[in-house]
């Protein structure tokens, strides 16, 4: 084959044309990403400092600078908790972490870790039976953000002025629930179920606008809820009286804009590494906080006997039977997710 000047010089171009193509497109790929994720905790808050703070670290480490996650906690680039959602959605930001409970409804199969005495104890459990379970009966019903992860944390306690032995101390108090279901749970258990934001607590608290909130350990010192109140109500064992559960929501444009091997990162360190980093976490704190409230002498940590917690289970029965029926009516098996997030909690139970 013979060739001519002009096509020598084409020939020549063209190959070294291919190296620069690839040094461009390796160059564009290498570029940095900064994330930026939205909450609703203050910067003190353990979930900010000892969760989300360590997983950005790490995707920074493992990425060799190449994905950075910047984080605005106490609602700094503005909104209302409950928008957060749909800030990631909208692309406002690129992340959030939020409660699925701030908008109710939206989420039903969510719901079912949420109902009364159906959750474990320990964080350790919940957190990755969670997840175990979002991946057939959550995430793929959800097409508007990529779900990094759904969890739950570990028990949660009722945090008073006023010590409570048997439900019937409970009626009349107005307790800050969590989400929906915690709220019908309160109500079915005589107490005057209100509905407000984490953040809203203190104020509340001091102002007497509520007699006490329902919270795990791991929040009370963010919130100075061991400062405001003075009895903290434990439920022994598993199933507990209520968790809250939580996404960490990524928008769908901002994920798959990703080069592969920064979603391969992201990948290896949501889902499930996420959650039993969130549970042990949950559990570890938590903890911490119970030791030192009781050590201080000025609080009263109480646990109300396992005969009074078969009352609680039995009083609050309906709002799991609601539950299910509530299900049916929008076309979903309430008794099989019932089931389903049953036997997640005694997989992780057991491992």
């Amino acid at each position: 084959m013979q060739f001519t000047r002009r096509k020598f010089i084409a020939s020549a171009s063209s190959a070294l044309a291919v190296p620069v193509i690839l040094k461009s497109t390796t160059l564009r790929a290498q570029e940095a990403v900064t994330l930026r994720l939205h909450h609703f905790l203050p910067p003190a808050a353990n979930v900010h400092q000892h969760l989300l703070m360590p997983w950005a670290k790490a995707l920074d480490e493992q990425s060799g600078g190449k994905l950075k996650v910047e984080i605005f906690p106490a609602m700094q680039l503005g909104g209302k908790p409950p928008q957060l959602y749909d800030q990631a959605v909208n692309g406002v930001v690129d992340i959030v972490w939020t409660l699925p409970g701030s908008t109710p409804g939206r989420f039903p199969t969510t719901e079912v870790f949420e109902l009364p005495f159906i959750a474990a104890q320990k964080g350790a459990v919940n957190a990755p039976a969670c997840e175990d379970y979002s991946q057939t009966h959550v995430a793929p019903g959800i097409t508007d953000t990529k779900i990094l992860c759904f969890w739950a944390h570990d028990h949660g306690l009722i945090h008073t002025n006023t010590e409570i032995k048997t439900k019937e101390d409970l009626a009349g108090l107005k307790l800050r629930n969590p989400t929906r279901l915690a709220g019908e749970a309160l109500a079915a258990l005589g107490a005057t179920s209100v509905g407000m934001p984490t953040p809203q607590i203190p104020e509340a608290l001091a102002q007497r606008a509520i007699d006490g909130c329902v919270v795990p350990w791991e929040v009370v010192p963010s919130l100075k809820i061991n400062e405001l109140t003075s009895y903290h109500l434990e439920i022994p064992g598993t199933p507990t009286l209520y968790t809250a559960t939580f996404f960490l929501a990524m928008n769908t444009a901002r994920y798959e804009g990703l080069a592969p091997e920064l979603r391969e990162i992201l990948d290896r360190n949501s889902g499930l590494a996420f959650a039993k980093a969130a549970g042990d976490m949950w559990d570890r704190i938590g903890a911490e906080v119970r030791t030192k409230v009781e050590a201080s002498g000025k609080n009263k940590v109480t646990t109300i006997s396992e005969a009074e917690k078969a009352r609680w289970v039995e009083a609050t029965a309906p709002v799991r039977d609601t539950w299910v029926a509530d299900m049916k009516a929008k076309g979903l098996d309430g008794e099989a997710l019932l089931k389903a997030a049953q036997d997640a909690i005694q997989k992780y139970a057991k491992a």
